[in-house]
């Protein structure tokens, strides 16, 4: 606290003189008294004044950040407090991910109606067989050097043991 500005939140709040190097000044600010209040009510001002002490001063504005979200968790839920959320949160991925797969399963299906619609709207005019007849007649038309591949080709489709 500077001279002639106000005490921070929790000296405010707790009724004290608030010192120039007072440990909550810088993370609990008089306009907002609301943040301390929760964080005292939950941790109480002397277990949060021993856990910003045991913080590196880099690291203390996180970790009262995190007080605060725990403490309003507290609030809220009583019981499960931060972990009642976490557990919320898990339950709604579950939630989602069973929603992802009945998707995507759903699209597997429609892909596979639509090919048998295409299938059936386009059919083949000849059957594989037809097709390799076709292939062997336009190459034996062809130069009689070739004749060994028209075989060769006619036998990649059949096997010899069935």
């Amino acid at each position: 606290m500077g001279v002639g500005s106000s005490p921070c939140a929790s000296c405010k709040l707790l009724r004290r003189r608030c010192a120039k190097d007072c440990i909550f000044a810088p993370y609990f600010p008089p306009h907002d008294p609301l943040k301390f209040a929760i964080v005292h009510k939950i941790f109480g001002a002397s277990n949060v004044s021993k856990m910003l002490q045991e913080v590196p001063v880099d690291q203390r504005a996180d970790a009262v950040s995190s007080m605060v979200y725990e403490a309003s968790a507290r609030m809220q839920d009583p019981v499960y407090g931060c972990v009642g959320k976490i557990l919320f949160l898990q339950n709604e991925v579950s939630q989602l991910e069973i929603q992802l797969g009945a998707a995507r399963a759903e699209i597997l299906m429609l892909q596979m109606r639509q090919q048998q619609e295409a299938s059936i709207t386009f059919p083949m005019t000849t059957t594989q067989m037809d097709q390799d007849e076709q292939n062997l007649m336009i190459l034996s038309n062809a130069d009689s050097s070739n004749s060994f591949h028209v075989f060769q080709a006619a036998d990649d489709h059949y096997p010899l043991w069935t």
